[in-house]
């Protein structure tokens, strides 16, 4: 029961943008032994997940959803060192990049997040980050997928300059690209040859598993 009473006050200190309260929160779960994994995906995922269904009603407004997002990683800043020691199996290899020119990482962050509580190992390259730098980053780690993240319509163009490279680097037929951020349609995904277009955090991780999954 006590389990239950730690997830309930995460999931509600991401509805209620209280930052104090996650790490307070977060950092006692830890102590008293609560998985990591479920303190992500039981407490401030589905926390995350109430505070996307109230953007979508209109009842909280985008302000709401970058602080939501915000207090998640403080968050998830106490949890992650849990999860390292934890040392999963590992499900894949990802490496993961908010493109040259935007230094937007509120999603990306929460992706990384998810994906190692999944079995990923994940490469993250920041923000702003160059296309050689990626091409060369998948050069080094041979990942089986590359994310790209980007909040601005301006710098979404990197992303299919990335693609391209991949292919003049013969490394497009040996990973999936995965895209995300706001502004970034399915239409654009399908346009620049990427694999997938993640709808929300989530979404994405599932297709990722769904990926290197064994059929």
């Amino acid at each position: 029961m006590a389990v239950e009473k730690y997830l309930v006050s995460l999931k509600g200190s991401i509805v209620n943008l209280d930052f104090d309260t996650v790490v307070k929160v977060a950092q006692e779960a830890m102590e008293a032994g609560v998985d990591p994994r479920r303190a992500i995906n039981e407490g401030m995922v589905s926390g995350m997940a109430i505070v996307g269904e109230k953007f979508e009603k209109g009842e909280y407004f985008l302000s709401e959803l970058v602080v939501a997002a915000e207090v998640m990683k403080e968050g998830l800043k106490v949890v992650n060192p849990y999860l390292k020691e934890e040392g999963s199996q590992r499900l894949g290899k990802v490496v993961i990049a908010t493109v040259e020119g935007d230094h937007h990482d509120l999603g990306k962050g929460i992706v990384t997040s998810l994906l190692r509580v999944h079995g990923f190992e994940v490469v993250d390259l920041g923000v702003d980050v160059a296309t050689e730098r990626i091409i060369d980053a998948v050069k080094e780690h041979q990942p089986d997928i590359v994310g790209m993240s980007a909040l601005l319509t301006l710098t979404m163009p990197k992303m299919g300059e990335v693609i391209e490279a991949l292919k003049a680097a013969s490394f497009r037929e040996k990973v999936k690209v995965i895209l995300g951020g706001t502004p970034v349609t399915l239409e654009f995904a399908e346009s620049i040859g990427a694999d997938h277009r993640a709808v929300n955090a989530l979404e994405g991780v599932k297709k990722c598993v769904e990926w290197v999954t064994p059929q």
